[in-house]
């Protein structure tokens, strides 16, 4: 099984809230994701202890360059986030990495899968 992992303090509400669909994760990530996968959704710090929100499945996996992100893209990631500039400071920050808008990003698009 793989996972999608968020940092708390920068998602976890809008992971619980249902507001986040996709996420841009920095370079192309297709030999580990591809549409139609189950994965968990968890939350954490890397090389730590992690919770697992949910399932989901993953809708769409495509990769581009950040300067090719769509406002729907940069939404979906964050509603909070409205710009290419803001989506890069954000993976700056994440990364530790200088990020120019030529970068390769692979946009995952999930959906929550409930469990009755």
């Amino acid at each position: 099984m793989f996972a999608l992992n968020f940092y708390s303090d920068l998602y976890e509400e809008i992971l619980r809230t249902g507001r986040k669909s996709a996420t841009i994760r920095l370079g192309d990530k297709t030999d580990k994701y591809q549409d139609g996968m189950i994965v968990w959704v968890t939350l954490g710090v890397r090389y730590g202890r992690r919770q697992k929100l949910y399932s989901a499945i993953l809708d769409r996996v495509e990769v581009k360059q950040i300067q090719e992100l769509t406002p729907r893209d940069i939404e979906r990631e964050n509603p909070e986030i409205r710009t290419q500039d803001e989506v890069i400071a954000l993976m700056s920050r994440i990364y530790g990495e200088f990020i120019t808008p030529q970068h390769l990003v692979t946009v995952i698009y999930f959906s929550r899968i409930d469990e009755f």
